[in-house]
């Protein structure tokens, strides 16, 4: 995986959160949260059970609408977009449980993703093969290298649903690479991953952040975590932003601290 070129707005604010509120029946999940996400960072989003944080995740990818504010990507609103056509634009997530092609392969599910691909079309096999083929070929190529970076080569041929928690989590990394994307949102990478797996998905993550130049934004409850590997940290509580800021500065706010993270993060330290 050669390294790309660094983009010259590195550190500008690459999506953009607005005044959202999302309301289900008589909750109200999301209340007038904003935020920012900065290019080239590895944004935490934390807070307690219920905070609004997976309903955010699912209101940027288009899974539900939100009822009022605005979601800004890369310079487009994206509020009202479909979560094909925000995928399309280099903005990627994972969910807290993988959602792999279980009766697919490892690497099968990998070659998935790339889109468009010639041979979705069924005249394409008869009258372009050739380029369907070399088209394959690529993917192929492209699914191997991802494979072998994540460390997943020796369960290549596996069918998914065969995997690990941990492996699974690495395979849901995988498939968004194979969409070279620019943000990438995970949701709870770190649930259900053993600490050597775990250990091998933070170093892929700082890489990626690193040398790829991806930007990732993830919620996360593994308290260590997100202190040793995000920079900022945002914390949502009662559906709105809390606080925001570099790691120590939130560890230590007396604010996040009445809300929930006080006795659960001192309790991880010692």
């Amino acid at each position: 995986m050669s390294r790309p070129a660094e983009p010259a707005d590195k550190g500008a604010v690459l999506l953009e959160v607005q005044g959202i509120v999302k309301s289900f029946g008589g909750l109200r999940a999301v209340d007038d949260c904003s935020f920012s996400v900065r290019r080239g960072t590895i944004t935490g989003l934390i807070g307690p059970n219920g905070a609004g944080k997976t309903t955010i995740f699912n209101i940027i990818t288009g899974f539900i609408p939100p009822d009022s504010g605005s979601i800004n990507f890369n310079g487009t609103d994206i509020t009202h977009r479909r979560p094909d056509q925000i995928f399309a634009s280099k903005l990627c997530r994972t969910f807290q449980i993988p959602r792999e092609h279980g009766s697919m392969s490892v690497l099968e599910n990998l070659m998935l993703v790339p889109s468009p691909q010639l041979g979705e079309r069924v005249w394409n096999v008869w009258l372009r093969r050739s380029q369907v083929r070399q088209q394959e070929h690529q993917n192929r190529d492209k699914a191997l290298e991802v494979l072998g970076y994540l460390d997943l080569s020796h369960v290549q041929d596996e069918y998914a649903a065969n995997l690990s928690g941990g492996q699974k989590k690495l395979l849901e990394l995988g498939r968004t690479l194979m969409a070279d994307p620019q943000l990438v949102l995970l949701d709870e990478p770190a649930a259900g991953v053993n600490r050597t797996l775990l250990k091998r998905l933070i170093a892929n993550i700082r890489y990626l952040s690193q040398e790829r130049g991806i930007t990732f934004l993830l919620i996360e409850h593994d308290m260590n975590m997100v202190m040793n590997l995000c920079d900022p940290v945002i914390v949502m509580s009662g559906g709105h932003k809390l606080a925001e800021g570099p790691p120590d500065e939130v560890r230590n706010n007396p604010g996040v601290l009445e809300a929930y993270l006080g006795g659960q993060y001192a309790a991880a330290e010692h």
